[in-house]
């Protein structure tokens, strides 16, 4: 089977390099602007499967020419998430699946086309969306009845390599995506109360709190995004008092970083009219080459879900931990392994007909939760699951 990977990115080197290592997969067109970066990369791998292509993303003709002879059962969409609505409207007029690691976004809108035309259309098969849903999945159907469910995600150097800078924190995906981040509006439920945060206020103090996690310590949370969509994603009902979607850092992020904001350096605007040069800008390119990993520290990857309620009358709180770090053997950062790994298996299952559904699908309700975690720790990845019982209801 013929897989189209489109941009090669940290994310999309690891989507190619997974699906190098599949059985069903014979061939991988990896099409990015540079094609001989892409094509001298894939030789210094020793792939045999994949070959590079040149392709401006942005040109809709030539986006068209190449997902309409590309002969690919499915094509899976590395680029940034702006592109990822045209690209599923292409690969759709052509009959192909789709799977990407983006938010569902507008994507929900090709739903009845995708069902007509019995195409997958996989979004949110990630590190965050996506393992985060299927693990929150997991954890929900283990309650009768949901009374709070909170969902981290966090991207860090190890305690070992964190010290060296003021931040402790170092880039494994674009800093300008973290920091559009870093202004991005969140709501949360809090004691049955829905709490609307502007993208400047995520940092204050009152929005976050604090977790523990074994062997790493303490760290920091803060909002991150809408967890309000996901209470009528995952069907849960009245009882819900509690919900939140949270980022991790370590302490002492928070503070500095709403301090930034509220001075304005997060802004988009340019400065001035002499000065084409936002505040955010800046940052990006100030910084970028300050917070990069040498070649032998490791990153990690936290993703923690818990949920809490009622199970046979008794009350109780069911957590798991997803922790990976860096393969260095490999070079592929945590962050690519949980983001671009996850997007090549979300790809197998179309591939070898486990999912089979047509539609906008959700990992929340399509992706079979164990076969993912059976995945996942095949690949190395470690999960850990508690449940604690507390009283009795």
């Amino acid at each position: 089977m013929k897989v189209l990977v489109l941009g090669m990115g940290l994310q999309g080197k690891a989507v190619v390099h997974d699906l190098e290592q599949s059985t069903l997969v014979t061939d991988i067109l990896v099409a990015d602007l540079n094609p001989d970066r892409v094509q001298a990369w894939l030789d210094q791998r020793g792939y045999t499967k994949s070959r590079g292509l040149g392709l401006n993303a942005a040109d809709s003709d030539q986006l068209e020419r190449h997902v309409a002879q590309s002969g690919a059962r499915i094509v899976v969409c590395m680029l940034p998430p702006d592109f990822g609505y045209r690209v599923a409207q292409v690969a759709l007029k052509n009959g192909i699946h789709f799977v990407s690691s983006s938010y569902t976004g507008r994507l929900a809108e090709l739903d009845a086309a995708a069902r007509n035309r019995n195409v997958t259309i996989l979004p949110e098969m990630g590190m965050d969306p996506g393992i985060d849903l299927v693990l929150a999945r997991l954890a929900i159907d283990e309650l009768d009845t949901v009374e709070g469910l909170y969902s981290y995600g966090g991207g860090l150097p190890e305690p070992a390599y964190a010290g060296d800078n003021p931040l402790m924190y170092k880039i494994t995906w674009t800093f300008d995506g973290v920091l559009k981040a870093y202004k991005r509006p969140a709501r949360i439920l809090r004691a049955g109360e829905t709490i609307d945060i502007p993208g400047e206020h995520i940092f204050r103090e009152e929005h976050g709190h604090t977790i523990s996690v074994p062997g790493i310590g303490s760290l920091e949370a803060y909002p991150n995004g809408d967890a309000i969509h996901y209470i009528d994603v995952f069907q849960l009902g009245s009882a819900i008092t509690d919900m939140g979607r949270f980022a991790l850092r370590y302490p002492g992020h928070r503070r500095f970083w709403r301090t930034m904001a509220e001075l304005g350096f997060l802004d988009d605007q340019p400065l001035g009219d002499t000065l084409n040069l936002s505040p955010r800008r800046f940052l990006v390119e100030h910084l970028t080459p300050r917070l990069q990993f040498k070649s032998h520290e490791r990153d990690m990857v936290i993703v923690r879900i818990q949920a809490w309620g009622v199970k046979d009358g008794q009350k109780r709180t069911v957590t798991y931990d997803l922790i990976d770090y860096r393969d260095l053997e490999h070079g592929f950062f945590a962050m690519n392994r949980t983001v671009g790994f996850t997007t090549s298996i979300g790809a197998h299952l179309i591939l070898d007909g486990t999912i089979r559904t047509p539609g906008v699908l959700s990992p929340t309700r399509h992706v079979p939760p164990r076969r993912l975690l059976d995945e996942l720790k095949k690949r190395g990845m470690h999960i850990e699951h508690r449940v604690e019982f507390t009283e009795v209801a």
